[in-house]
């Protein structure tokens, strides 16, 4: 039997390979979804009075960053082919773990560590499942999602603990924000991260690896990709950032839960499929998803401000995820019916 070779790089085109027409949609679809939030901005700041202000946002911003956190490692997954429905369930436990922790008499510098190896182990559990015993990722999770959370009511049950050392809360909250600027900073440390994914994305032998995973995985794991392995790592990495934004939002409410982000997947994952990351695996960019994430949370606060029940902003954003599955879709198979016309129209008489 021959065995892959042991590189981590994803193949290059091959020569001669005629472009897909469709090859160009993410791009163009990332970019429609900038221009719309730009509009969004222009429309807000237009038509809502305090809208623009700095303290505004910084609320805004700092209020969507735990999903903003949850989404870049996302991204990676959905690129790969993969979903983790567990994140906000995850983020549920870290909340609570830093809860019972607190209450229990701990220092809060010993109790992130422990919170964040609850991630990790997390994570490696959606990873063995979906890659050692072949189980498909939105059964396993969707399994781990009432797993969790039903480990963060052993936890803490339904007590709520609060009076977190203020130096940590003042971090977190939207009233502290980096001088000269209005970004807090837990979204400093969003931008800083989505500076990193982005390299890792679209300019490493790892990220042409995770496209090459999800547009044809076994042809990857044929190229010598370590298959398994990648898809175990971005669990991981997907469950330590969910514990982390579970701390970070302890610290923004001030309050630990077991149900604290409940329904927060539907966010990330609308965020993520906004921007144009093809729920298939193989397509989409990190600008986008950035741009998806933004595009929620200007138009959660712009409702807000104008008194929208969150009921309605709630169906909004389910529209949002429809949307963002279905129209590149039609739009890639009107084009795919153009080119197969033209292909196969007639050539022009002499």
């Amino acid at each position: 039997m021959t065995t892959a070779p042991d590189t981590k790089t994803a193949p290059g085109p091959r020569a001669g390979t005629k472009p897909s027409p469709v090859r160009g949609l993410a791009l163009r679809w990332d970019t429609a979804v900038g221009v719309l939030l730009v509009a969004v901005l222009v429309v807000g700041l237009g038509s809502t009075e305090g809208f623009g202000s700095s303290e505004n946002l910084a609320f805004a911003f700092n209020d969507i960053a735990e999903v903003a956190l949850i989404a870049l490692p996302m991204t990676l997954l959905v690129v790969a082919g993969q979903v983790d429905l567990s994140v906000a369930s995850m983020l549920g436990l870290g909340s609570a773990l830093t809860g019972a922790l607190w209450e229990a008499g701990w220092a809060f510098e010993m109790i992130v560590p422990v919170v964040l190896l609850a991630g990790v182990a997390g994570g490696l559990l959606n990873g063995w499942l979906v890659t050692r015993v072949g189980l498909p990722s939105l059964a396993v999770t969707i399994g781990t999602l009432a797993l969790y959370r039903g480990l963060a009511s052993v936890a803490l049950g339904s007590d709520a603990v609060t009076d977190f050392p203020q130096v940590y809360a003042d971090w977190a909250v939207d009233t502290t924000t980096v001088p000269g600027t209005f970004l807090t900073y837990p979204v400093l440390l969003f931008v800083i991260l989505a500076a990193v994914t982005a390299v890792v994305l679209h300019a490493t032998g790892l990220g042409r690896s995770l496209f090459a995973i999800g547009s044809q995985e076994e042809a990857a794991y044929f190229a010598g990709i370590r298959v398994k392995r990648i898809k175990l790592l971005l669990f991981v990495v997907t469950g330590l950032f969910s514990a982390f934004a579970g701390i970070v939002f302890t610290l923004r409410y001030g309050s630990a839960r077991a149900d604290n982000g409940l329904g927060f997947e539907m966010l990330v994952i609308a965020s993520v499929l906004l921007g144009g990351i093809d729920f298939d695996g193989g397509k989409g960019t990190l600008f986008g998803a950035v741009a998806g994430v933004l595009l929620i949370g200007v138009l959660k606060n712009l409702l807000t401000l104008n008194d929208i029940a969150n009921e309605v902003q709630v169906i909004v954003t389910g529209l949002l995820l429809v949307a963002s599955v279905l129209t590149p879709r039609v739009i890639a198979t009107v084009i795919e019916r153009r080119h197969r016309r033209a292909v196969n129209a007639p050539a022009p008489q002499p």
